[in-house]
């Protein structure tokens, strides 16, 4: 491509000197160039003497069916270019349970006030918060706390909620208002599965009440969806935050406040290493759409 560039603008410039100072290349290298596309064809293109530089009939004609496909080429990838600068850079955000309204404002916000970026969503495994973001797969996550990653960031935290604990309409608990976090050692648990960290793990799925009496388990699972089949056909049951509990709201379920546990929340994270203006202006934007 270097040597037909550097022959079309000889044939205009039919002067080497100017040829070279248009290229921003010296003289030398625009002969060596057009030394080459002469061997590369098999003809001389290009009559040189002391007192011109003139196209030879095959130059000439070679000159006049290379133009047009030359012209092109270069349209072609300016309009490359042109869609490259008009298309959004992504941010890859990941997320865990439900789709919150918070989150929704917060991205429409976040686009609406930067055109040259779009969020794109990766729905997250329950029991796996933080391995797409550590491996640097996604931006950030808005993750289920605690975090504790040194790596991680945490920035907004949002939607604080009571736990409270999903069984079927037929389980003893399910007409109660509320239960205690210790009646919990009376229900046999659906344990998070995932490679979560054990801190994580005993918030979302812990295996003692707040007095040492051991909670029992039973076949765990890594998404909501896959812990409310378990609820509806074996019996047990399934801590979840208020918020999922109506987003996941069914009829063969129930839902009963429990006391004695700590909040449920959501936190925005990133990694600390791969901090950047975007990330930290969607994490405004969710801060926004907080108040």
């Amino acid at each position: 491509m270097r040597e037909l560039e550097c022959f079309l603008v000889l044939s205009e410039e039919l002067h080497f000197g100017r040829t070279a100072e248009r290229l921003y290349i010296s003289q030398g290298r625009v002969s060596q160039l057009l030394r080459a596309l002469e061997r590369r064809i098999g003809v001389t293109l290009v009559e040189r003497t002391s007192r011109k530089v003139a196209l030879t009939d095959s130059g000439a004609k070679f000159c006049a069916d290379l133009r047009p496909a030359h012209r092109l080429l270069a349209s072609v990838v300016d309009e490359a270019k042109d869609r490259a600068r008009a298309t959004p850079t992504p941010l890859l955000v990941g997320f865990q349970c439900a789709f919150y309204e918070s989150i929704a404002k917060a991205v429409s916000a976040f686009e609406r006030n930067n055109p040259d970026s779009i969020i794109q969503f990766k729905e997250l495994p329950l029991g796996d918060p933080f391995s797409d973001v550590l491996a640097a797969r996604i931006d950030a996550a808005v993750c289920l706390l605690p975090v504790a990653e040194p790596q991680l960031v945490t920035g907004p935290v949002f939607s604080r909620q009571q736990q409270t604990l999903a069984v079927a309409t037929g389980h003893p608990f399910a007409a109660l208002p509320e239960i205690t976090a210790e009646q919990l050692a009376d229900v046999v648990m659906v344990p998070v599965w995932g490679p979560a960290p054990e801190y994580w793990r005993q918030s979302q799925s812990p295996e003692r009440t707040p007095s040492g009496r051991p909670i029992q388990t039973r076949a765990g699972v890594s998404t909501v969806q896959e812990g409310l089949m378990r609820v509806t056909t074996s019996n047990v049951g399934l801590l979840l935050c208020r918020a999922s509990a109506e987003h996941y709201s069914r009829p063969d379920i129930s839902h009963v406040p429990v006391t004695g546990l700590p909040e449920s929340a959501l936190g925005l994270v990133w990694r600390a290493d791969n901090e950047n203006d975007r990330i930290r202006r969607f994490a405004q934007s969710l801060a926004g759409a907080l108040d």
